[in-house]
């Protein structure tokens, strides 16, 4: 059974930063588009990163919102994907998910997998 696992979500406060994981199993994510997205209370899913599969380059997208700030990166020895979060802004607070696909999409509705989420909150 494929299993994400997110972790490194916490209380930062306005400018600060973060880095989240996740971790795969059952999935090797060098074959996959890994994408991590974001749910804020009341709102909905909204994508905020992703990389390309090992096999299509391996490049990285942003949304403008978090363009400059936010870095997301793996470590395929570790099966391990990374989410850098820098600059944090109280509009970054929310539910962080882990997501993989075999397509890229930036619709988080299109994402065959993802995991529980990690809580982050910016606030002073």
């Amino acid at each position: 059974e494929v299993q994400l696992v997110e972790s490194g979500g916490a209380l930062v406060q306005p400018g600060g930063s973060l880095r989240l994981s996740c971790a795969a199993s059952e999935l090797s994510i060098r074959y996959y588009y890994m994408s991590w997205i974001r749910r804020a209370t009341g709102k909905g899913l909204e994508w905020v990163s992703s990389i390309d599969s090992l096999l299509d380059g391996e490049g990285t997208n942003y949304p403008d919102t978090v363009k400059g700030r936010f870095t997301i990166s793996r470590d395929i020895t570790k099966n391990t994907l990374y989410l850098q979060m820098n600059s944090l802004k109280p509009e970054d607070t929310a539910m962080y998910y882990c997501a993989a696909n075999r397509v890229w999409s930036t619709r988080p509705q299109d994402y065959s997998y993802s995991g529980q989420g990690t809580q982050v909150t910016v606030s002073s």
